[in-house]
């Protein structure tokens, strides 16, 4: 696979100046973190491509560093943080209700999601994997209008 495919949808330059100050720093404990800029474009790449962990190019990095970081990082709320912190100011009309909007008719599981393990991981706090209320329940908008044919 070509290596200039894989790169246009990196992190620019200019994400990676916006992207950087709202990272965790390494606490010199243990063995140094990877470079972040490598991790997030693998787990951009994962994301997109639809792939298994394990089938992530080289110019990533490690796929278990990749999967480890954002594992970790999706459990502990980093994520969730930094999407706060760049949405701050983002669209000052909507206020603190900006968000994104997912179709679900798109979103599918991949082929290996079936079989997962039916515990819970001992290392992510329960209360972060609760099922979240993303909206009211009840009327969703929509409407069907009935056409007659003559």
């Amino acid at each position: 696979m070509c290596e200039e495919r894989l790169k246009r949808h990196d992190l620019t330059d200019e994400e990676w100046v916006r992207l950087e100050p709202l990272l965790p720093v390494s606490r010199g404990r243990g063995r140094p973190w990877a470079d972040h800029r490598m991790v997030i474009n693998g787990v951009f790449h994962r994301v997109r491509a639809g792939q298994p962990w394990r089938d992530l190019p080289n110019q990533y990095g490690s796929w278990k560093t990749v999967y480890n970081r954002h594992r970790r990082w999706s459990g502990d709320g980093t994520w969730e943080e930094i999407l706060s912190r760049l949405q701050a100011g983002c669209d000052e009309e909507e206020g603190k209700d900006w968000a994104a909007a997912i179709d679900s008719t798109v979103v599918r599981a991949h082929q290996h999601a079936a079989g997962a393990r039916h515990r819970p991981p001992a290392d992510i706090d329960p209360a972060r994997l609760a099922p979240a209320q993303l909206a009211a329940p009840g009327h969703t908008g929509g409407w069907v209008e009935l056409q007659e044919i003559c």
